[in-house]
């Protein structure tokens, strides 16, 4: 793909080695490694407080490691400062200066590092018609909305030609439908330029539609790196399992899963399937009605338009299923199966996936819970 704004080399990796964070009362990071593709999309997903925008800021340069290293490009950054980085940032804030205009908040970086004033007016005419606001060059930031801040925002990070942006949580000031509309701009934005962004967000919409990498964190490590398909399909934990999707994956104690009947899966042993550490991972719209299987008894359910979320009990565990709209009122007590290859396992103690879990689905066959 041909960017719009060339860059004098392409744009650069960061990787980070062993970074720790620690402060006086807490670890923010511990021993993090993680490889961040030049030219990609890569999300750091995570609940508040895993250490996801610590990670950002060591990268940044705005905060420095206890431990471990930062590089960009193969180069070891860690004890340069922010603007010896070759990156740009975008605030969750927008950090626009209301006594500035547009064009001024645009300029801003430029002509504090002194570019020649055709250079700025050039560069200015290319970025303004890229975002769209050629229009709005002459307005006061307190005249926008907030999706034309948000532009503004990131118009002056592209402006300064920097091969790397860093985001935190851009879009978590604006409503639903401008947030949908800014996650498609600013994927486009990054493709057509081919920038290394590193974006920070709690949200999983955001991580699973935008990114090409996920990096998803829990209590200052990294539980998981993959492709958003591979972050669903096959979580690694069942922290990950929890974490992504909506509703989230089901678990239950596989015992609770297993009725009165013994129960097989290929590649793993019986004895494992029947210890009490294990958890039982299954989606909601991987579970299907059935005239024989696991026998359940209706909790509740929510009507989500085209969607319904029936609650069911198993044993002493709750799950989830997602069925049509307009499928059949359900009885107090019914039965559900799944396919073969859409059970998940996991340690009950670790939490990490055990291996044998999910195998290729053998076509049109379901996994039949016995019941006696």
């Amino acid at each position: 793909m041909t960017a719009d704004i060339p860059f004098s080399r392409p744009a650069p990796a960061i990787d980070c080695a062993g970074l720790t964070r620690r402060f006086a009362t807490a670890t923010a990071l511990d021993q993090v490694d993680v490889s961040l593709p030049g030219g990609e999309f890569s999300v750091l997903l995570g609940p508040s407080g895993c250490g996801k925008s610590t990670l950002l800021r060591l990268i940044a340069g705005l905060d420095w490691p206890t431990e471990g290293r930062v590089e960009i490009g193969g180069s070891d950054v860690s004890g340069l400062p922010p603007v010896d980085r070759d990156l740009s940032m975008v605030f969750q804030s927008y950090a626009l200066f209301p006594h500035l205009d547009v064009a001024e908040n645009i300029l801003f970086g430029l002509s504090v590092r002194r570019v020649a004033k055709a250079d700025q007016a050039a560069r200015l005419d290319r970025v303004a018609r890229m975002m769209g606001l050629e229009s709005l060059l002459k307005r006061k930031p307190n005249e926008l909305s907030g999706g034309q801040q948000q532009r503004v925002a990131l118009a002056r990070a592209v402006i300064s030609e920097r091969p790397i942006c860093l985001m935190d949580e851009p879009l978590s000031n604006l409503d639903a439908k401008l947030r949908a509309e800014m996650r498609v701009e600013l994927r486009e934005i990054q493709q057509r330029l081919g920038l290394t962004v590193v974006y920070v967000t709690h949200d999983q919409v955001e991580a699973m539609t935008m990114a090409d990498q996920i990096v998803v964190m829990n209590a200052g490590r990294i539980e998981q790196v993959g492709t958003p398909r591979e972050i669903y399909s096959t979580p690694a934990t069942a922290f990950v399992a929890r974490f992504i999707g909506t509703p989230p994956m089901n678990l239950a104690p596989l015992s609770d899963l297993k009725g009165a009947g013994a129960m097989t899966l290929p590649g793993l042993e019986p004895g494992v399937l029947a210890g009490p550490g294990v958890l039982a991972g299954l989606r909601p719209e991987d579970l299907r009605l059935a005239a024989t299987g696991l026998p359940v008894s209706f909790v509740s359910e929510e009507y989500l338009g085209a969607d319904r979320l029936v609650t069911v009990r198993a044993g002493a565990s709750t799950l989830i299923l997602r069925l049509a709209a307009s499928a059949d009122a359900l009885p107090e007590t019914f039965h559900l199966t799944w396919p073969t290859g859409a059970l998940h396992l996991f340690d009950a103690v670790t939490g990490r996936r055990l291996a044998g879990s999910t195998p290729e689905p053998a076509k049109g066959k379901d996994l039949l819970v016995p019941t006696s």
